[in-house]
Formats: C-alpha cells, sequence, structure tokens
C-alpha cells in the first residue's frame, strides 16, 4: 500500500491550521505544521455572518496551505470548519469557493463532534491517569471534554469563543476587575449546570492559547510534540500577567501571534475561571487538538 502524505486543515474563528503528515500503515510520521491568523470571525460571527473581509482573508490562508501541500506532493488534502462556519448563514460563500477554486472540500463539524475529534488528538498523546479535564479555547466555542483511561465521561462545546467575548464587550485597556468579573458571568451563565458535581484536579490545554501562556511564562518557545506540566502557581502567575498587560505591551511581546495579541486577556480570565471553579493544582498542556484527532482516526 506505501505511504500517503494527507494533510488536514482546521478552519478554526480565529487560526487556521495545517498538518502535514505521512501515514504508513498504522505509523505516523509529521513532515509540517503551520498556523495562519486568519480572524474568519471578526466582524460578524455574533450576527452568524462570516463578513466579505474575513471570506477574503480565509481564501487566501486557504491558497497557501494548498500551494504548500501541493509542494509537499500531498495525496490528500482534507478541511474542518468550526464555530464561525457552522453558524454562519452564509457558510456556503466560502466552502463553494474553496472546491471551485481549490477543489478542496470542507467538512463543517458540529460542536459535539469537535469536542470528539479534540480528546481523540489529546488521547493520541497523552496518558490519563484520572479524570481531566480538557479544554480547547477557540475564537467561537470553546470545548471541554471530561475524560479518562475509559475514554470521554462528559464533554460540550459552548459558542463562547474568545472572539465572541471581544465583540459582544467593551474593556478598558488594561483589562479592570469588573472586566473580568463580566467574563466570568457570560461564562458562567452559557455554561449552566455542566460543571455540577465535577471534581478534577488536572487541566489539559489544547494547543492555542495555552502555548501562549507557556511562552510568556518561560520567554521561551514551546516545545513541539511536548506535552508540558505547569503547576498553579506558575500558570496563575502568567494568567495575571496577560489580564493586567496594556494593548501596546502585548504588541511589541514577540511570545505573543498578532492573532492573539487583541484576545489573550479574555483567554486567560476563562483559563482562571475553570481553574478556580474546579479547584485545579496544574495545568498540562497539549501539543495537539483537532488536527490530530482526524489524524488518529485515519489511523
Amino acid at each position: 500500500m506505501g505511504t500517503k502524505r494527507i494533510a488536514i486543515i482546521d478552519l478554526g474563528t480565529n487560526t487556521f491550521n495545517l498538518l502535514v503528515a505521512d501515514k504508513d500503515g498504522s505509523n505516523l510520521k509529521r513532515v509540517l505544521s503551520t498556523k495562519d491568523g486568519v480572524a474568519l470571525g471578526l466582524g460578524g460571527i455574533n450576527e452568524n455572518k462570516l463578513s466579505p473581509d474575513a471570506i477574503e482573508r480565509a481564501m487566501t490562508t486557504l491558497h497557501k496551505f494548498c500551494s504548500t501541500c501541493r509542494d509537499l506532493e500531498t495525496n490528500l488534502i482534507v478541511g474542518f470548519g468550526t464555530s464561525a462556519l457552522r453558524n454562519a448563514t452564509n457558510a456556503s460563500e466560502l466552502t463553494t469557493r474553496a472546491k471551485k477554486e481549490l477543489d478542496l472540500t470542507i467538512e463543517v463539524i458540529s460542536g459535539n463532534r469537535e469536542a470528539e475529534l479534540i480528546y481523540k488528538g489529546v488521547a493520541s498523546g497523552y496518558q490519563f491517569e484520572s479524570s481531566d479535564l480538557i479544554m480547547d479555547i477557540g475564537g467561537g466555542s470553546t470545548e471541554f471534554i471530561l475524560a479518562d483511561q475509559t475514554g470521554i465521561q462528559k464533554a460540550a462545546s459552548f459558542e463562547i469563543g474568545v472572539s465572541r467575548i471581544y465583540q459582544l464587550f467593551t474593556f478598558s485597556d488594561p483589562m479592570t476587575e469588573v472586566d473580568s468579573q463580566k467574563i466570568i458571568a457570560y461564562l458562567e451563565k452559557a455554561t449552566g449546570s455542566f460543571f455540577d458535581g465535577m471534581t478534577c484536579k488536572r487541566l489539559i490545554g489544547a494547543s492555542g492559547s495555552f502555548e501562549t501562556f507557556f511562552k510568556l511564562a518561560y520567554e521561551t518557545e514551546f516545545p513541539e510534540d511536548v506535552f508540558v506540566t505547569m503547576k498553579a502557581d506558575e500558570v496563575y502567575k502568567s494568567l495575571d500577567k496577560i489580564i493586567r498587560s496594556t494593548q501596546k505591551e502585548r504588541d511589541e511581546n514577540p511570545h505573543i501571534i498578532p492573532i492573539r495579541k487583541k484576545m489573550a486577556p479574555l483567554a486567560a480570565v476563562k483559563t482562571k475561571w475553570i481553574m478556580d471553579k474546579l479547584g485545579m493544582d496544574e495545568l498540562v498542556i497539549s501539543p495537539f487538538a483537532l488536527k490530530e484527532g482526524v489524524i488518529s482516526e485515519m489511523v
């Protein structure tokens, strides 16, 4: 059968991720992993629309990613759309163009399916010791997956992504305690009774914002394909630093990718909220998420 080179494009609300890997039977070798800040949800996510500018940014990145895949002689490219696309009434404007211009089929997945793939991605490289809570902070949605050695115990996808929050409220610069409480009240209302009775001491942060937290804590790049554990006091120190930072400070910080410079404090408030709520002792940062979940299913 031989080696097959496959590419996964995760069309997130803030960031598009590309993973290219060689599949040989049940063996898998990563060839390339890259991301692009697209801000697909900016300008219309709370109205369930993709703005014309957002569609153009998306197509620019998709052309770039598909060109990279051609250069790497990829056999198969598959695209997965998440929160911004599944809620947009005009999502077909993007998916139809992608098919027409690039012959790229984009599968728009449900929140439950997204949570399942995130779990599979994390589980492809992490050994669960107890009931741990996976959190994936997206621009449009946030997934919470309680899992152990036997699999998923409880999961939900909530449309409470940082792009939605950013466009819903007005915040001071730097953020104030009143701003933080405004976000927390919004999160509490949106998640309802999901966390009632949950006991969990370890949070597993799926890539994205969590890698940024690491980079700001240690002022170094996040190690590729490594699961990193941070104790709660280290995590809180990093989160507080982000929440108290000004826009100017974040703009000048080389450890924050451009798309996160505006929304990093919102992600930090969300992380602090869930760790406080469940009294968590540590954070494990997973380099794997949705796209690795797709790959693990293929294997």
